[in-house]
């Protein structure tokens, strides 16, 4: 790929991520609510990123919130048991299996880790019900690695813009990680996760209100009659 190339791929998407970042914050984006739920620690961004598969940002925050006022440790997860982080984490999806894993990453946690978050893909993906989306995540938000986490929101909007074409999120996280630069990806799952929430939605997208109407080809997107 010529310097050329690179260099107007990397502008296009700067720009793309900007007027997204726009909308979603001037819409108030769920998403947004997160960053003050985990302070920046690396414990609380691991939980919050376990606990929020296939749920709100919104249902996430509040679980969250309840069960670090009674645990902002491991050892003190594993002390509550399954059956009260279950309650606590109430209502998000697969509560109970979620509440399985997290009481077994937290003790994994202090026997391997020193009760210490791993910063390293694969030290993540050793703990109970951490895949490699959520692996991804943490490493990017609270160590600060390139490290792309590729959710249904990046996966779909990806396809839609045609930056990509993939059928799985391993194959979008790679596909990605090939054009992005590393300050690109620092802030790509936050941006389209935000923008996927408000504009870019899963079904009925608000195609005519979206800043990148005039670019975008819509894969995928059915019209309606």
């Amino acid at each position: 790929m010529s310097p050329f190339l690179v260099f107007f791929i990397f502008m296009r998407i700067s720009r793309m991520l900007a007027l997204m970042r726009r909308e979603a914050d001037a819409r108030g984006a769920p998403v947004h609510g997160v960053g003050p739920a985990v302070r920046g620690s690396p414990f609380r961004i691991l939980v919050f990123t376990l606990l929020s598969a296939r749920t709100k940002d919104e249902t996430t925050i509040g679980a969250a919130k309840r069960l670090f006022a009674k645990a902002e440790t491991p050892r003190a997860v594993v002390k509550l048991g399954e059956k009260r982080v279950a309650e606590l984490v109430y209502p998000v999806g697969f509560y109970r299996t979620k509440a399985k894993h997290l009481v077994q990453a937290c003790r994994a946690l202090g026997k391997e880790h020193g009760g210490k978050v791993p910063d390293t893909l694969e030290g993540l993906m050793s703990l109970p019900g951490v895949g490699r989306k959520t692996a991804n995540i943490v490493l990017n938000s609270a160590f600060g690695k390139p490290a792309l986490g590729v959710d249904v929101h990046v996966h779909r909007i990806s396809n839609r813009l045609g930056l990509v074409e993939t059928k799985k999120p391993a194959e979008t996280e790679k596909a990605l990680m090939e054009i992005l630069k590393k300050s690109q990806v620092r802030t790509f799952n936050h941006v389209l996760v935000a923008f996927g929430q408000t504009v870019c939605r899963p079904k009925a997208p608000l195609c005519p209100e979206c800043p990148l109407k005039k670019e975008c080809p819509k894969i995928g997107v059915k019209r309606r009659r």
